[in-house]
């Protein structure tokens, strides 16, 4: 866990580094695509400093007042990126807009390409950096942070390619133009990171492969009681929530329950590293006859 704070902090660090890049290529040349480019990365850093703090409180343990954990803490992190993401997206439109009526050829164009060339390669490095760990460790922030990194290169490199065309042609109406693309892109990924991390504060279920695994794991190493059903699964950040009921043949003692329930438990943390469990043990007449038969 202390490598994903570091990352996060390194994660600033790097955005703070791609702003001046990117904002010493939109002073060399007055392009308005360029200025847009760098309006983005100025939510890349708010983004890197959101995930920074979302990383730190989710670390926090269970305590009184939020027994479950912090580690929702990531998901609010990432409502927040997508918003800002939205606010950047339409700051860029009212630029590009503003250009459509001073039209002019950018100044510079050369530099301000190589620079942004710099910016988009430091961009890629540590997008895959994030999005690696991020996925590893299964945070949301740092994830979303990621995911805003690869849409800013994606703009970056639809920005310098619209000014290349722009040196070659000479038309100046394609710099705004740009820019408002730029701006629709930036968009639509700020609604797919809000659309993520509003699943997260909903409660969704794991995955469905991560739930066959648990179903499977349940049934593999319950041994000694008759089904397991009502079973619920919830993510937060790193951290799995299962619950379900077991049911066991009304004879048996509350020890030999409680063993079967610390062998399922145990393989269960195998399986997913870091899960909190639930087993509610219920007698033989509460069968369902649905859910997981015991092998």
């Amino acid at each position: 866990m202390q490598r994903t704070l570091h990352i996060a902090a390194a994660s600033l660090l790097v955005g703070l580094v791609v702003l001046g890049i990117k904002f010493l290529a939109w002073w060399l040349t007055g392009s308005v695509a360029l200025f847009s480019d760098a309006l983005e990365s100025i939510v890349n850093v708010v983004t890197a400093l959101t995930a920074l703090v979302a990383v730190r409180l989710a670390q926090r343990p269970a305590d009184a007042a939020l027994p479950y954990g912090y580690h929702k803490a990531e998901y609010f992190s990432a409502v927040v990126v997508g918003v800002m993401i939205i606010v950047a997206a339409i700051l860029i439109l009212r630029e590009a807009w503003s250009g459509l009526f001073d039209l002019q050829l950018p100044q510079a164009p050369w530099q301000g390409v190589l620079l942004g060339g710099l910016a988009t390669l430091i961009n890629v490095a540590w997008a895959g950096v994030l999005l690696r760990h991020g996925r590893k460790v299964s945070s949301p922030a740092l994830q979303a942070d990621g995911k805003h990194l690869m849409t800013d290169v994606v703009s970056t490199i639809g920005v310098l390619a619209g000014l290349v065309l722009v040196i070659v042609t000479g038309w100046a109406v394609l710099d705004p133009i740009l820019a408002a693309l730029v701006a629709l892109n930036i968009l639509w990924s700020g609604w797919g990171v809000v659309r993520d991390s509003v699943g997260g504060l909903m409660d969704v279920a794991v995955p469905a492969e991560r739930q066959k695994t648990i179903r499977e794991v349940i049934s593999a190493n319950a041994t000694g009681a008759i089904e397991a059903h009502d079973i619920r699964t919830r993510q937060a950040g790193p951290m799995v929530f299962i619950d379900f009921h077991l049911v066991v043949p009304g004879g048996m003692s509350v020890q030999a329950a409680h063993e079967i329930c610390d062998s399922i438990e145990a393989k269960l943390r195998e399986a997913v590293a870091e899960a909190q469990i639930t087993i509610h043990v219920e007698p033989e007449n509460k069968a369902k006859h649905a859910g997981i038969v015991v092998l």
